[in-house]
């Protein structure tokens, strides 16, 4: 288990893209349709959201893109590098985005989990997130989006 000392976590910087890039399609969290430098530039834009890093010996090991909607928090790119799975970065990961928002003064933080993702699902209901059993649903309103 690792211990969350050993993990250095701070806000992302601009040096710091390629390598979060490459560590989120390393660890399976990009997908083809969303642009990965967009969407961390979308959420560098203002104080309501960032990109939190976890480094290690000046490595990039762990990520996790966390904000808040006025209302509740989210994380989306939980990301940590498949050779330190299952070592407690994850946790410290989450750790760190519940403590971003808890210091902005919200108190409920979601996330979106695919329905297939089984591993996910467990990870999370051992951090104490529950299903609201609840439907997300999506339009593409940007013309280009």
């Amino acid at each position: 288990m690792a211990d969350r000392a050993e993990l250095q976590v701070r806000e992302i910087q601009d040096h710091d893209l390629d390598e979060v890039i490459g560590l989120w399609r390393e660890a399976g969290v990009s997908r083809p349709w969303n642009d990965p430098a967009a969407d961390i530039a979308f959420a560098r834009r203002g104080p309501h959201s960032t990109v939190l890093i976890g480094a290690r010996e000046g490595r990039i090991v762990a990520t996790a893109m966390v904000g808040e909607d006025g209302h509740r928090g989210w994380v989306y790119y939980v990301a940590i590098s498949p050779e330190l799975q299952r070592s407690g970065l994850g946790r410290a990961m989450m750790a760190a985005a519940e403590d971003w928002l808890r210091t902005r003064g919200v108190w409920k933080m979601q996330l979106l989990v695919r329905s297939d993702n089984a591993q996910a699902k467990g990870f999370y209901e051992q951090l104490g997130y529950r299903d609201t059993e609840t439907t997300c649903f999506q339009k593409i309103i940007a013309a280009d989006g």
